[in-house]
């Protein structure tokens, strides 16, 4: 899976490649502008993401002394949604993955991991979902990459978002979203540097944390009964858990 791909080859539409019924015949070498609705193999026109992205897969250790690093690949990176339908039209869903499998999505030159310098300060907001049966987690994580890449978390200055997460466990599917901060700004960030959290006072990036919470609570479609917890990446590892004391919950 590590082999990057070429994108040009692949179907790259939602629905697999079948093209919309009403749409133009024209070609790229009419020199007009062809979108992949039109022409999935000879489309001129694509849509850039406002950031890249990179996808990985976290394969299930096959005894006690694998390391992360060999467990974790990088699959690829794109930067327009045309690339992102080709990886995702050509990876297998998440419910057909092995237990104790993962696939990440983050922002290109953040690995995900809690020791990158990027992550190192952060946190998640997470949901546990244990009736696996019952829950369309295809479904649910589809929409949270989309919400990821279409950057719908957060507002554009806010700078928290740096990826999503779902983890394939024996009880459970957990889908998670990581932020560049807990609310605090990140000690020794620049000037003016809004994205690591400076200027804002404590209740403001709480606030914009609060807000990623409550859209993406919204993305996985939960009733107001259930409870997304947010916790830091730090608090995390001193628990020797990913299940952490929550910080917040919405």
């Amino acid at each position: 899976m590590a082999e990057q791909v070429d994108l040009t080859t692949i179907p790259i539409s939602p629905d697999g490649g079948n093209k919309p019924e009403g749409t133009s015949n024209e070609t790229a070498e009419d020199g007009k502008p062809v979108t992949v609705f039109h022409d999935k193999d000879n489309f001129n026109v694509k849509h850039p993401l406002s950031s890249r992205w990179t996808l990985w897969f976290t394969k299930p250790a096959s005894g006690k002394g694998d390391n992360w690093n060999d467990l974790l690949k990088e699959v690829i990176t794109f930067e327009s949604v045309e690339e992102f339908w080709g990886v995702y039209n050509n990876i297998a869903p998440v419910s057909e993955l092995a237990l104790k499998s993962d696939y990440h999505l983050f922002k290109e030159g953040v690995r995900p991991e809690w020791e990158d310098p990027q992550n190192k300060h952060g946190g998640k907001w997470s949901f546990q979902f244990k009736d696996k049966r019952s829950v369309n987690i295809d479904e649910l994580w589809l929409h949270t990459m989309l919400a990821a890449i279409g950057e719908t978390l957060e507002d554009e200055e806010d700078g928290e978002v740096m990826g999503v997460v779902v983890n394939v466990r024996k009880a459970f599917y957990r889908i998670g979203v990581w932020t560049r901060t807990t609310g605090r700004h990140i000690p020794g960030r620049g000037d003016g540097d809004i994205a690591g959290g400076k200027g804002r006072s404590a209740e403001k990036g709480k606030e914009i944390l609060m807000a990623i919470g409550r859209r993406f609570k919204g993305v996985l479609k939960l009733p107001p009964n259930e409870m997304l917890e947010f916790s830091g990446h730090t608090d995390s590892a001193h628990s020797g858990s990913t299940r952490a004391k929550a910080k917040m919950v919405v």
